[in-house]
């Protein structure tokens, strides 16, 4: 299976998930604002928590460069719930139960942990402009740094550096 990765400069597909509280979350609804969207495989694993909660530390950076940010995985909205609270994050996490956003950016795939094999969801970040345009991605994120490199770039591309 071919992973198929939206380019920068694509336009970012359309997605309608449930959020945390249960209501609609939609793509489209957020064009005029920058969205950070960062795809991961379960609420409350090691590296999931840690990117969590790095996002949560610098989620008032993020909103100082009037960008949403978005975690989606395929957990439920019970286990979104579970985790904001376990964890005080201050994050929208969006339940993608069918994985339709996930295989829309490519986020799904065969991955190696533990020395098997498996499909599974494979931890990738896109930053989508106020246009609804791919603007940066993240294929394959290693999550120590990750969140201060989102920032980063999105400082850039708002300053119209690529």
């Amino acid at each position: 299976m071919t992973r198929k990765i939206p380019r920068e400069g694509a336009a970012a597909p359309a997605f309608c998930l449930k959020d945390q509280n249960a209501k609609d979350v939609c793509l489209d609804d957020m064009r005029g604002k920058w969205v950070v969207l960062y795809f991961y495989p379960k609420d409350d694993t090691p590296g999931c928590t840690t990117e969590a909660c790095d996002f949560t530390e610098r989620i008032e950076a993020f909103g100082m460069l009037d960008a949403t940010v978005l975690g989606v995985s395929p957990d439920s909205i019970g286990s979104h719930e579970r985790f904001i609270e376990k964890h005080s994050l201050r994050l929208t996490l969006l339940s993608d139960a069918h994985r339709e956003a996930i295989e829309a950016y490519g986020a799904w795939g065969e991955k190696r942990t533990y020395g098997r094999t498996a499909m599974g969801v494979l931890r990738s970040t896109f930053i989508v402009d106020p246009e609804g345009r791919v603007a940066a991605v993240w294929p394959d994120v290693e999550v120590k740094g990750h969140v201060f490199d989102v920032q980063e770039r999105l400082e850039a591309l708002r300053a119209g550096r690529s």
